[in-house]
């Protein structure tokens, strides 16, 4: 489903009224797993802003840190 709202053009920085963006959204609301780094993946490689953050100040990588996601750390730090 992301890669089709990529392919649409959908917007990849979109802040929501939690002030989370889908990148954001791939960590907190997942689990780590392949799934969720697939989709973290998909957004990085479209041109995700990883610079944008959360309402605390907290940036992808610094979520993916806080919840051990040591894979979409690699992934992130590679950026």
């Amino acid at each position: 489903m992301v890669r089709q709202l990529i392919a649409a053009n959908a917007p990849l920085d979109h802040v929501n009224n939690l002030h989370w963006t889908a990148t954001i959204e791939s960590i907190v609301l997942g689990n780590g797993g392949p799934r969720h780094q697939a989709t973290l993946r998909a957004l990085v490689e479209a041109g995700a802003n990883l610079q944008l953050s959360d309402r605390h100040g907290k940036t992808p990588l610094d979520l993916a840190r806080s919840y051990g996601y040591a894979e979409m750390v690699r992934l992130l730090e590679k950026r």
